[in-house]
């Protein structure tokens, strides 16, 4: 008598990754270590199924008086995630205009969301004053919290990298699902965070790097802009002449070193700056050097991209056509919920 077949496992389900960063412009290095490279590290675990956006409405918020930026912005971004790492095989790449279903979830979360909720969001009360003065003081920037939560939940998301300093923006969309659940007697998902460790980058200023600063360094940079900009990085204040000594840390540079140094060159730079042994110059040039090494394949991938767009087209169709097949279920299912239908 044969035996049974036995039943093969099933694999367990693979819990849901939803993330996307805000289109005001190409990358900067600070964009990279904040976000883009933790989201390749999620995607390459193999633990996730994730979804990564070029969050191009709310980059409207501030951009709506250069909409005609935005679109190349756009393209640029989705390139850049493909030339650093993401696999639109693997994660589902995406442009948040090019899935309706954001905003349609995001009328019905509005309507639900209570005012004193937005009011309280810190990072709303802060730039209120800068607002008004860019004349970027409109519902869209006030209403990003119910916007963001609808990013989330149109695909179910269940984890959102985040820093650690970001658990109140977070928070609120928990809120607002929590709020749909009970009034509905709904399951959606509230997310939760994947903290990730985020290192402060200062601006080639020294201070807080910000596009609105204009002290950003670009991801991807030509060689000659990459010098420009590593050689205009602020140093050690107190190190006025070649022979004294100084402390790398509190020096913009060695910041860098931290992350795209070896050890061997950490401890030439550490040692060289203390002893005066080494010039700001010299730790200039090879924190230039391990730079544009990294940078150089990264480059080259994104360049290739951008002179085919018939290529990138298909990627961004590809990415956008999955994501709102997603998005599309998740809003039938809500509807369900809500029992409207029309």
């Amino acid at each position: 008598m044969s035996e049974a077949p036995v039943a093969e496992a099933k694999p367990p389900r693979r819990q849901r990754v939803m993330s996307g960063i805000r289109v005001t412009g190409p990358l900067h290095i600070g964009n990279y270590w904040g976000a883009l490279s933790n989201f390749v590290k999620l995607q390459n675990e193999g633990t996730y199924d994730c979804f990564f956006g070029a969050m191009d409405w709310h980059g409207m918020t501030t951009a709506y008086k250069s909409t005609v930026d935005v679109a190349p912005w756009t393209r640029d971004m989705i390139a850049e995630f493909i030339a650093w790492g993401l696999d639109p095989e693997k994660s589902t790449l995406f442009v948040q205009s090019r899935v309706p279903e954001h905003i349609e979830l995001f009328m019905i979360l509005a309507n639900l969301t209570p005012m004193g909720w937005l009011e309280r969001v810190t990072t709303w009360k802060d730039a209120e004053e800068e607002a008004k003065a860019n004349d970027t003081h409109n519902l869209g920037r006030f209403g990003y919290p119910v916007l963001q939560t609808a990013d989330i939940l149109i695909y179910r998301g269940e984890k959102v990298p985040i820093g650690k300093d970001q658990t109140a923006h977070l928070e609120i969309s928990r809120e607002i699902i929590r709020r749909f659940n009970h009034i509905y007697k709904a399951k959606l998902p509230e997310p939760t965070p994947l903290f990730t460790d985020v290192p402060v980058l200062p601006g080639l200023d020294g201070r807080k790097m910000s596009k609105s600063y204009g002290n950003t360094m670009l991801l991807t940079p030509d060689e000659k802009t990459l010098k420009k900009n590593v050689n205009m990085m602020v140093t050690d204040p107190q190190r006025v002449r070649r022979e004294d000594p100084g402390n790398p840390e509190v020096c913009s540079v060695y910041g860098y070193h931290k992350l795209y140094s070896t050890a061997e060159d950490l401890s030439w730079v550490e040692q060289g700056c203390r002893t005066a042994g080494i010039g700001c110059g010299d730790c200039k040039a090879k924190l230039f050097s391990n730079i544009d090494a990294l940078t150089k394949e990264p480059r080259e991938k994104k360049k290739e991209l951008l002179n085919n767009p018939k290529l990138l087209d298909s990627i961004i169709d590809a990415g956008c056509e999955k994501a709102r097949k997603e998005a599309q279920k998740t809003l039938g299912i809500i509807r369900s919920c809500m029992k409207w239908s029309t």
